[in-house]
């Protein structure tokens, strides 16, 4: 009752500002993106996502390569995003902002997998995409999971499946920024992140990632020591710039990830290769092969001066 009669209050705040705008309520994804796709249609000059990073994944499907601008209501547990575009946390001053926004255009992520039925799928990002730890963690925790446990229990049972992922390797290849000198990686973990303030406690998680850019800012995660991982996570909180052993950054506009060649035992029988999950805007999407790469000038979106 309390997120509607907020929307209303945001409704009211548009229409005195001589808006012309409607509240459009949604039940699931598909339902979101096709209203979405209505009102380009119907010719809008902007859509505003009134929801999390979640909801924003879903709207820029739509959005992507049109003029019509994304404008952001953040109203979901992270919000992401809004913090690295510098947008108010509460209701009525992020429509103020809105109001008051300088329309921007950026790049977009772009991730191609295999779907969970096994077919091939495409999705945008804005956040980052990730294939290996994170993405298992998606899969294991359903969609919902974080409504029906709370927050508590949500972290608590995350942190119970990051201890027992096997930590399955798979095989990276891009080329950095200004090379045409192709890399080849054996990671347990790939990161392609585009923003550069998460907020919250942990905020630089890619130092180096940026809306401004036009590439992906890749973290790399050769190792399999959870020890590692947590210095990584530790770096960020703390906001040091220490160098942990076998994580790494790089910069490049595209990079691809498959399994690895399954091993042959002397038996002559393969081993069945562990699935790899890949996720989006830390939405799950589906798993290995999976090629990242970015849109240059393919979202408009609506935020603060900076």
């Amino acid at each position: 009752m309390r997120r509607q009669a907020e929307l209303e209050s945001a409704l009211a705040s548009l229409r005195g500002a001589n808006v012309e705008a409607q509240l459009v309520l949604t039940d699931s994804r598909a339902h979101a993106e096709e209203k979405a796709r209505q009102a380009v249609l119907a010719g809008c000059d902007a859509v505003f996502a009134c929801g999390g990073d979640g909801t924003i994944h879903n709207m820029i499907q739509v959005l992507a390569n049109t003029s019509v601008a994304l404008a952001i209501l953040p109203m979901g547990t992270a919000n992401a995003l809004a913090h690295d575009l510098g947008l108010p946390m509460n209701i009525p001053a992020a429509v103020q902002a809105a109001l008051h926004s300088v329309p921007r255009r950026v790049a977009l992520g772009r991730v191609q997998f295999l779907n969970l039925e096994g077919h091939p799928g495409t999705r945008f990002f804005i956040v980052a995409a990730g294939a290996g730890v994170d993405a298992h963690l998606f899969y294991k925790l359903h969609a919902g999971t974080k409504q029906l446990m709370g927050m508590t229990a949500y972290y608590t049972k995350a942190w119970q499946l990051w201890f027992t992922h096997p930590m399955t390797r798979f095989r990276v290849e891009f080329a950095e920024t200004g090379s045409d000198a192709r890399r080849r990686a054996d990671v347990t973990e790939l990161m392609a992140v585009r923003i550069r303030n998460f907020g919250g406690v942990l905020q630089e998680l890619a130092p180096g990632a940026s809306l401004n850019r036009d590439d992906l800012r890749l973290v790399l995660c050769r190792t399999a020591s959870r020890l590692a991982y947590l210095l990584y996570v530790t770096r960020g909180l703390l906001r040091r710039n220490w160098k942990i052993p076998g994580i790494e950054l790089a910069h490049c506009g595209r990079v691809s990830c498959q399994y690895l060649p399954a091993a042959t035992p002397t038996n002559g029988s393969r081993r069945p290769q562990p699935k790899v999950y890949v996720e989006a805007d830390g939405e799950l999407v589906g798993t290995l092969p999976v090629e990242i790469n970015v849109v240059p000038d393919a979202l408009t979106l609506l935020a603060p001066p900076r």
